[in-house]
């Protein structure tokens, strides 16, 4: 025998206080509270305005209040939730929306903390502490090089004129000749 069901239809308006031992299906329109010790469905089209203590929210419609659930809450793809809830387990599907805050309850940081690390590990002592210790770097250094002197500046030379463009076929320029400066016996040999 399956428990019993208690459902709100979807024409139907109920404003109070509800509270009931028995699962609760809401496809129409509730304003007020509901405790209720078994899960609360709210459907598709479903509207709760209500502050909520449950076991366990299954979410599909529109709820706007606080939901406080000793199991789990259920957001589906199409529920729509703005207040906060509080329950130890929260589903939040894609799609589905939520403005609030969510609390799941105290956990202790230490005792967490503490049983990772009595976990056995595959390592001796000194095992863990050559693996911790970090590599020595190596570090080569390049022979020094004397700075070399920077290459005076020449004046620039004064911008030629272009000339026209004589054809389209003869657009296909040369580059021009990379300039060098006379060093040694090339210059004195130009001096003369």
């Amino acid at each position: 025998m399956t428990d019993p069901i208690t459902i709100i239809g979807s024409n139907t308006v109920v404003s109070g206080n509800l509270e009931g031992d028995e699962d609760l299906t809401v496809e129409g329109r509730v304003e007020g509270s509901i405790n209720l010790s078994k899960t609360l469905s709210i459907e598709v089209g479903g509207v709760v305005r209500a502050n909520i203590n449950v076991r366990n929210a299954v979410i599909s419609g529109v709820l706007v209040g606080n939901v406080e659930a000793q199991e789990s809450v259920h957001l589906t793809e199409q529920g729509r939730v703005v207040g906060d809830i509080a329950a130890p387990r929260v589903i939040l599907v894609d799609g589905s929306s939520f403005r609030g805050n969510i609390d799941m309850g105290d956990f202790d940081i230490e005792r967490d903390y503490v049983a990772s690390d009595a976990a056995p590990s595959r390592f001796t002592r000194e095992e863990e502490e050559e693996e911790e210790a970090p590599a020595p770097v190596r570090v080569r250094r390049a022979a020094a090089r004397p700075a070399a002197k920077p290459a005076p500046r020449r004046a620039a030379a004064p911008a030629k004129k272009k000339a026209p463009a004589k054809k389209k076929a003869a657009a296909k320029k040369k580059p021009p000749a990379p300039r060098g400066r006379s060093v040694g016996k090339t210059k004195a040999k130009k001096k003369r």
